[in-house]
């Protein structure tokens, strides 16, 4: 079918640099290029959609994960979040649920006015209904979809019960039914064959798998702009740059990509006063202070140079406040010497891929996602298993400590590994394959998109008069 369509998107946050804004990003690039017509809603507009115009744009900011709704809501039922008090009694239980619902239905009727005014057709709903960090836009959403019949796909990228801070709620049920709800007429997609399993293990829903990909077609390289990164930083050309391109979130584990350094300065000790350890983004949706400080007093312990360069990094070239040079996480890439990725969980690898496509070395954790979707693809990274010892440390081995040394003196090796891996995940990973999945995707729900289009023009019909 060659039908175009007028697709919203709907996120909490949009033109951010985590792994949701990113992906959402991709997916829009690739469908506005097939000559569908896209629109986007957010409760924050991180950085402009250069694909999306402001006239095709709905900013609802009490869907945004940081409102003052969300937290508070947080602060009542999320029992890990809780600073105050782990008891919510069931009085006031029953005022925050509807409290959610009345004000969930007041920005669904908001969002479909939106999509009445514009034609949409169908809705992409980003991870909304599969982490409550939008409880209101995700309950939003479920009211579109289960009560006006909009055609709606759930594009999911990990779910709230891998999450230790959301188990144990006092709104599991909530949870439960609407994250993500199990409703005839929409569409799931996940990002790996282990996220399929679960979801039709636990929800009894058959997903479709669309997985991370990257655009192999125009990778970033060193260039006039972000040539001058050592120089703007203050490192030296000798400096060995080791990036970990991420967040600084528990999971990503970054106290043992400090560790790995550390080891690998005094395995070598001719290279330890020239490794830096970068983390390029900031802390994101899940702040916790205590855990930088950890990372700083191991750093300091382990005698690693460790760099927070978050704001000098942003999802588009620029400047800040400040008047200095922004980098994009790719340009800092392009500058790493390698990357070490050694998350404990990942719903799939967003930041690996990003190494691959820059002609990077990667050194990697065996997290699930990483073993049942990538490793499969014999790419050549430097592996550490997901063995902890019985302080929760990854346990390191000489191996890997050894291999990353003779990649950094051996040009000839480096290049070998870099172009292996750029060609398997360029083949297997690309926006071709993404752009093969997203056709399919909505070719196969094609149907249900045409009939909610015609319910959508029926009620604008009757609106009108």
């Amino acid at each position: 079918m060659n039908e175009k369509f007028r697709i919203v998107f709907i996120s909490g946050k949009l033109g951010d640099v985590d792994g949701v804004s990113l992906e959402v990003e991709k997916w829009i690039d690739i469908l506005a290029a097939e000559g569908h017509e896209i629109f986007a809603i957010s409760g924050k507009f991180c950085s402009n959609l250069h694909t999306v115009p402001q006239k095709r744009r709905l900013l609802i900011e009490d869907i945004s994960f940081d409102s003052p709704h969300q937290h508070e809501y947080e602060q009542m039922v999320f029992p890990y979040l809780n600073k105050f008090q782990t008891y919510i009694s069931e009085e006031k239980l029953k005022a925050v649920a509807e409290d959610m619902n009345h004000k969930s239905s007041y920005i669904a009727d908001s969002i479909f006015e939106f999509i009445q005014t514009n034609s949409i057709d169908v809705v992409v709903a980003q991870n909304t209904n599969a982490m409550p960090m939008t409880l209101l836009g995700g309950l939003a959403v479920y009211k579109l979809c289960s009560e006006k019949r909009i055609a709606t796909i759930f594009h999911h990228h990990d779910f709230w019960w891998e999450r230790s801070r959301f188990v144990n709620s006092a709104i599991e049920t909530i949870l439960s039914k609407t994250m993500p709800p199990q409703i005839p007429g929409i569409e799931h997609v996940v990002l790996s064959t282990y996220a399929s399993h679960i979801l039709r293990s636990i929800k009894r829903v058959h997903p479709r798998i669309i997985p991370n990909c990257e655009d192999f077609d125009n990778p970033v390289t060193l260039d006039e702009y972000n040539s001058d990164f050592r120089k703007e930083l203050g490192f030296s050309d000798d400096d060995i740059l080791v990036l970990q391109p991420t967040r600084i979130v528990q999971r990503k584990r970054i106290e043992d990509s400090v560790r790995f350094v550390g080891k690998l300065g005094m395995r070598y000790p001719e290279i330890r006063r020239r490794l830096h350890l970068i983390i390029s983004l900031y802390q994101g949706d899940e702040p916790d202070e205590n855990y930088i400080a950890m990372i700083k007093n191991l750093a300091e312990s382990y005698e690693v140079p460790l760099h927070f360069i978050s704001d000098r990094v942003a999802s588009i070239r620029g400047n800040n406040a400040g008047g200095q040079k922004l980098y994009t996480n790719r340009d800092v890439l392009a500058n790493a010497d390698f990357v070490t990725y050694l998350p404990i969980w990942e719903g799939f690898g967003n930041a690996l891929l990003e190494a691959v496509a820059a002609k990077v070395p990667v050194v990697t954790s065996t997290y699930l996602v990483y073993k049942t979707d990538i490793r499969i693809h014999d790419f050549n990274v430097i592996e550490v298993v997901d063995n902890y010892n019985e302080n929760n440390e990854l346990i390191i081995q000489d191996e890997a400590l050894d291999k990353i040394y003779d990649v950094l003196n051996n040009p000839e090796m480096r290049t070998k590994m870099i172009e292996h891996n750029f060609r398997i995940a360029k083949e297997n990973f690309g926006y071709d394959t993404l752009k093969k999945c997203l056709l399919q995707l909505f070719d196969d729900y094609s149907y249900e998109i045409l009939a909610s289009r015609k319910k959508i023009q029926k009620s604008r019909e009757e609106f009108s008069v």
